[in-house]
């Protein structure tokens, strides 16, 4: 666990998040508990292009350098391969050069975090989010399969203004649209968000599933400094020799016969 000089350290410590698991890819900056700023990329898979300079006009927005960096929080997986390689391999990077520790944090669970009540945006607060008790994240793993991860509402025992929060009773897996309708598509409703929707919305059409709106789908770098402050609390730091991304599974890559 963390000590008390560790927070007062970390109150002020410059820290980076990182959100390159999706199709829009995004950077924060914040100082301690406070979130001075994000940035989002211009378009779709603009990561290698735009992350660099992203992460140059936030420090020189706040006259701050590289070096100034103390803390990197990362959205670790599952997601794009490219994208999270992207990520650690920046993580890895501040770490050997500013010895930044870096925390890992659950793609799923930073969507999911889009209907939490601390982390939810209150425009976007409204009473056919407020009513989901069951929720789905799906992100689309090809070959007709997709990365799924689900949550129960419950109330977040920290909050004083009953805001809430998600328990995860199905953990990152990998599996079809008919596999989830199949053990969670019974009497319970389930609502969906994640980037899995775009194209294969109509596979997890049933009575009792309700796609929400888009603007809920996708991760963000905001919710990665969240979230990932929360973990840096209680001391969970990554070990930068050994982390690797959370693929669950392997890329798609076939090896040629020659």
């Amino acid at each position: 666990m963390i000590t008390s000089m560790d927070i007062d350290e970390m109150q002020n410590s410059l820290i980076l998040a990182v959100e390159t698991s999706g199709r829009m890819g995004s950077v924060a900056l914040a100082e301690g508990a406070k979130l001075l700023a994000e940035k989002q990329f211009s378009g779709p898979m603009r990561h290698s292009a735009e992350i660099f300079p992203a992460i140059v006009g936030l420090l020189e927005r706040f006259s701050k350098k590289p070096a100034d960096i103390e803390q990197v929080y990362v959205s670790i997986g599952p997601g794009s391969f490219t994208g999270l390689r992207i990520a650690v391999t920046l993580a890895k990077s501040f770490a050997l050069a500013n010895q930044a520790k870096i925390v890992a944090v659950d793609t799923l669970d930073i969507i999911a975090a889009n209907l939490n009540g601390k982390t939810q945006d209150t425009r976007h607060k409204t009473q056919d989010t407020c009513t989901v008790e069951r929720l789905a994240v799906i992100l689309d793993a090809k070959r007709g399969q997709f990365f799924i991860a689900v949550y129960n509402k419950t109330p977040d025992p920290k909050s004083q203004t009953q805001d809430t929060t998600w328990r995860k009773i199905l953990p990152d897996s990998l599996m079809n649209a008919e596999e989830l309708l199949s053990r969670f598509g019974g009497e319970k409703s389930i609502a969906l968000i994640g980037e899995g929707l775009v194209y294969y919305k109509d596979k997890f059409a049933a009575p009792n599933v309700r796609v929400l709106d888009e603007k809920y789908w996708y991760p963000s770098s905001a919710n990665v400094y969240k979230m990932g402050l929360e973990l840096a609390k209680q001391g969970l730091f990554a070990d930068p020799l050994t982390l690797t991304p959370n693929y669950l599974r392997g890329p798609d890559a076939k090896v040629k016969r020659f």
